[in-house]
């Protein structure tokens, strides 16, 4: 079928950039150690005969007061420390120093700068056109090739279901900005083979894909279709405040099967370096997501996400698997500050095969696995073969707030850390009787009523003489309140004025015991107000959180052209 395209003309070239995924060879040299980073993140790599704790502190350059992070995790496997450190600032320069027994060694590494220079501009026509736009030339690292809408003004791509995908990405350094996409056949944006250094971003996607059904039934058509797709072997994507809402089609719930059909945003075997951040990924019931993050090979020493990448700030609603699927390698892959409701599985991590991966500070609303079943599958997805397994899963500071929903915490054999989580769900902390090496558990609040062997030292359980802790919120807010009310069993005499009289259970005003009984994690809460950390996502004394295609944005700022003309 024959597509109208532009810029037809090919500029290949070979650069990878310092702070890639490729970042630990210099000069054809590699480097022990390295650092790759993200915008807000990095990944630390050190290879030393060294097997005890790795301490780990950073400044800024022009700093100078250090910070502490998370000791890194050694993976014996192949002799090698991996670690992530956070907040950190973009197009910034870092300093890191790294202990382990008798050696240290420290390192310099410079975050990726988030504003992208452009150089050629290619403007779309204004109004509507029908027919899919390809983009063949490349940019450059300091001149992005920006294709964008005019100014004060819009540009709809309306596909009428002829044409299979909104935009094709066939180049590097490539910005897409503020385009609306309306009814593709199957994909709204599709980024091809090995492409890297792309960013897509304020664009609006709806209405894409085939129609699909159950796979169980032998229908695998409309099966991932999404809004973004990028084929096996991209990398450094970014995808950002973008609006990816009501596909044409429908997955079916776990009633029918193993649910299949669209998702929001599909990678498959990438390279990592992946940011994908404040975007809006919603529907309706009946236009449910498969994935609404998700893509390639559960259990491989790839994944979609693969290496040094990060999924925060999103708002993802209406999934009838997994909220955020990131599988494979998992290697200092993050998974922060997400909200996600209306899903089977939050986020899904079978498998981690190199690891860490770190999944903190996310919000879970309402889990369900069927229409007419309240009760989800598992907050966080596990479970490794042999194979395919021996990474370590840290799980810091989440919040899920659903008694009648998804029923466990998290699945089988998770080789997991968790530190001040608010797990309120019914089931058990572990699905399964754990296989080594054996997760550690401690200082989380889960009062599920099948505790099974998965009891941790210091947890906050409560018990039935005292209240159940549910709290409810119409906002996208959760933040648990200062007090509570407590019954004290007994008799106990009280004054009123000049008179005493003895009081049954009485009830009095206590402060919530989820608030400073967390644990302090380097790098992680170190902005802690009171005593000490809160358990769960929030910081009582904190901004809250943002999440979504506005999150952290004046709101004219935050309008895409979609939006205002």
């Amino acid at each position: 079928m024959k597509r109208s395209s532009i810029l037809l003309i090919s500029f290949l070239f070979e650069f990878i950039p310092a702070s890639s995924l490729e970042g630990q060879q210099a000069g054809g040299k590699e480097q022990n150690p390295y650092a790759v980073s993200t915008y807000e993140c990095a990944s630390v790599y050190w290879k030393t005969p060294e097997a005890g704790a790795c301490k780990i502190r950073y400044k800024e350059i022009k700093a100078n007061t250090w910070r502490n992070g998370m000791d890194l995790v050694y993976d014996d496997r192949d002799g090698e420390y991996r670690g992530s450190i956070i907040n950190l600032l973009p197009d910034s320069d870092y300093q890191i120093e790294l202990i382990s027994g008798n050696a240290k060694t420290q390192l310099k590494f410079k975050t990726r700068n988030d504003k992208f220079p452009a150089g050629r501009k290619t403007v779309l026509p204004a109004g509507e056109s029908d027919k899919t736009i390809v983009i063949t030339e490349s940019g450059t690292p300091d001149a992005y090739h920006l294709v964008t809408v005019p100014e004060s003004s819009k540009s709809v791509l309306n596909l009428k279901n002829v044409y299979d995908n909104g935009i094709e990405i066939d180049a590097d350094y490539v910005i897409i900005r503020g385009v609306e996409i309306r009814n593709a056949r199957t994909n709204g944006i599709r980024i091809k083979k090995d492409r890297h250094d792309i960013v897509i971003e304020q664009c609006y996607i709806t209405f894409w894909g085939r129609l699909g059904g159950p796979i169980s039934y032998g229908n695998r058509t409309g099966n991932m279709d999404s809004g973004i797709f990028a084929e096996n072997g991209t990398w450094n994507l970014t995808c950002q405040r973008n609006l990816i809402e009501e596909p044409r089609g429908a997955s079916n719930d776990w009633e029918d099967g193993h649910p299949a059909g669209p998702q929001g945003i599909t990678v498959m075997q990438s390279k990592g370096g992946n940011v994908i951040r404040y975007n809006d990924i919603v529907s309706t019931e009946d236009h449910g997501f498969n994935d609404a993050i998700g893509g390639g090979a559960n259990f491989s020493r790839v994944g979609n996400m693969n290496r040094d990448s990060d999924i925060h700030g999103n708002i993802l609603r209406n999934i009838w698997d997994d909220a955020i699927e990131s599988e494979g390698a998992n290697m200092n892959v993050r998974i922060w500050g997400n909200y996600i409701d209306l899903f089977n599985m939050a986020i899904a991590t079978a498998c981690v095969s190199m690891g860490p991966v770190y999944m903190f500070r996310n919000v879970m609303g309402e889990s369900r696995r069927q229409h007419r079943d309240s009760n989800g599958g598992s907050l966080f997805k596990t479970g490794d073969r042999n194979e395919f397994g021996g990474g370590r899963r840290i799980i810091f500071h989440n919040t899920a707030l659903q008694p009648e929903g998804a029923f466990n915490v998290i699945g089988r054999d998770p080789n997991c850390m968790t530190r001040n989580n608010i797990f309120n769900v019914p089931g058990r902390l572990v699905a399964d009787t754990e296989t080594k090496p054996v997760s550690d558990f401690d200082y989380d609040y889960f009062p599920g009523t099948a505790k099974g062997h998965a009891m941790e030292k210091n947890s906050i359980n409560i018990n039935r003489s005292t209240p159940k802790l549910y709290v409810t919120s119409t906002k996208l807010e959760f933040y648990p309140s200062t007090t509570i009310k407590n019954v004290i069993i007994g008799k106990f005499p009280t004054a009123f004025g000049k008179d005493t009289i003895i009081i049954t259970d009485p009830v009095f005003q206590i402060k919530n015991p989820l608030i400073d009984s967390g644990v302090i994690l380097p790098g992680f809460n170190d902005d802690f107000k009171g005593a000490g950390p809160d358990l769960g996502a929030f910081e009582v004394g904190n901004p809250p959180l943002q999440f979504g295609r506005r999150a952290y944005l004046e709101y004219n700022e935050g309008r895409a052209p979609w939006e205002k003309y």
